[in-house]
């Protein structure tokens, strides 16, 4: 970490920390940046301002979309599935959108690693946000536990899962060693649970404050501190949408942030360690507002396209003359994940095999689903919604 870029910072100070380093057998002494507190929201210029009022609008109209649907939930799975394998993505565990968007819950069909993780985070996520749907805030635990959901069965499950860290951790060292890392957060004797807690306390109590700067503010304060041993960009990104929930922004947790940011990597690391460095929040909360807007754009219009097309196939149900409420149900978990299998729909609907397989063999037949070439042989797919949902 280049020690002269951090040692007049406004927002947090240099602490020394020494240790011994058993992957290089030496011993290290060097610096790691505590961050202050959040306070009041910081002066901004007109262009910031003007970037974040952008973002708002953007997260409005996605907020009225899912407003105005009879179950948005039938929307969670498929927004919460993509940002799942792009935010696994940006950590370095890559598993095929189409296995995650087909990924049954219910399947005894074990898993391949970096699918499971990715699983992990849907799991992890979805009850986290139905927590703060229910209850209107975030809180210590509600981390702690999205993080031990996140890394179970990894090779990061350790006796720490879930709880904050008690060790040094550093960030983005190419060659391991304490000196080449891009950033070291603060050691956990300074008091990473109270820091912790000031700032989930900081956002739960902050509707004076603008939401997208507040949440720019809440994330960069997140990854500073870095609470866990593993998973911190994860729940990091995780916390933006549970922010905007608390803050009453979004009703439904359909934000999908992380294709944007993955596709900035570099971009994204450097404003954080901008913001640290010089105490200037202005880059840092237009570049995050820029991305929100366009995230909150592409949902709100891969929505409307989902639901149009499940419009659609209604249609074809109803010219053709097909009765059957079973078919009508399928359509419906089409919207929620667009790859389905006989099993997984029997077990889904209490049916026997051959009723659902009848009902495929009529949604086949009105081209509402295929059987692609190269999946597996009992797969079903909507093409229509798969793309909707994984075209870039």
């Amino acid at each position: 970490m280049e020690l002269a870029r951090f040692s007049d910072s406004p927002l947090g100070y240099l602490v020394p920390i020494t240790g011994h380093d058993a992957r290089h057998s030496r011993a290290f002494s060097h610096h790691a940046f505590v961050a202050n507190p959040l306070g009041r929201a910081p002066d901004l210029d007109t262009e910031t301002w003007r970037v974040a009022a952008r973002a708002g609008r953007a997260l409005a109209r996605l907020d009225q979309a899912s407003r105005q649907i009879p179950n948005p939930g039938l929307l969670r799975q498929p927004t919460l599935r993509r940002e799942a394998q792009s935010t696994s993505a940006l950590e370095g565990t890559y598993a095929p959108i189409e296995d995650v968007l087909a990924a049954e819950s219910a399947s005894a069909s074990p898993m391949g690693s970096d699918l499971q993780e990715v699983m992990n985070y849907v799991a992890a996520a979805d009850a986290a946000f139905s927590w703060v749907q229910r209850y209107g805030r975030v809180a210590v635990p509600l981390l702690e536990d999205a993080q031990r959901t996140l890394v179970s069965g990894t090779a990061a499950d350790t006796s720490d899962a879930g709880k904050v860290r008690t060790t040094q951790v550093v960030i983005g060292s190419p060659s391991g060693r304490v000196e080449d890392a891009r950033f070291i957060p603060m050691p956990p004797e300074h008091g990473i649970q109270p820091a912790l807690r000031d700032l989930t306390d900081w956002i739960n109590a902050t509707e004076d404050h603008d939401p997208v700067v507040a949440a720019a503010m809440a994330h960069y304060q997140f990854e500073t501190i870095h609470p866990f041993n593993d998973g911190n960009g994860r729940v990091g990104r995780m916390l933006i949408v549970l922010h905007l929930l608390v803050a009453g922004v979004l009703s439904e947790p359909l934000l999908t942030v992380s294709p944007w940011f993955e596709a900035r990597r570099s971009e994204y690391q450097e404003h954080l360690a901008r913001v640290s460095a010089t105490g200037e929040w202005g880059p840092w909360i237009r570049f995050f507002s820029t991305g929100l807007e366009a995230s909150a754009i592409d949902t709100a219009d891969r929505v409307d396209r989902m639901l149009k097309i499940r419009d659609g196939y209604i249609g074809r149900l109803q010219n053709a003359n097909v009765r059957s409420a079973l078919a009508r149900d399928i359509v419906d978990v089409l919207v929620e994940t667009p790859i389905v299998t006989a099993p997984g729909l029997a077990r889904r609907f209490d049916r026997s095999l051959q009723g659902v397989h009848n009902a495929l063999e009529k949604l086949v037949g009105l081209e509402v689903l295929q059987r692609p070439a190269g999946m597996q042989k009992l797969r079903f797919v909507s093409s229509d919604l798969l793309a909707t949902i994984t075209d870039a």
